[in-house]
């Protein structure tokens, strides 16, 4: 697997590979994460000329990190952020 990333203002852009096949191209508000059915193979990348190149990755998750990363402290987007609505007695 091998993924490249982008960031422009508030979004993200991301085009993925899986043993040399495209996987095609994801974008999501910089403040979210990617998932493997954000990529769809016949999306393109057409990034804007603003657009920043912040690497090349081998996961999803190393993706995912480096957005998490760049958010200010204090702002969570995770299953552990939001609150229990389990079977609250």
């Amino acid at each position: 697997m091998g993924f490249y990333l982008w960031l422009d203002r508030d979004v993200a852009w991301a085009q993925g590979s899986y043993e040399y096949r495209p996987m095609g191209a994801a974008v999501v508000a910089a403040s979210d994460l990617f998932t493997h059915r954000d990529f769809d193979s016949a999306r393109k990348v057409s990034l804007p000329p603003a657009a920043r190149y912040l690497g090349q990755f081998a996961s999803l998750g190393q993706v995912n990190g480096v957005l998490q990363g760049l958010r200010p402290r204090g702002a969570r987007n995770s299953a552990s952020s939001l609150p229990n609505r389990g079977n609250a007695r």
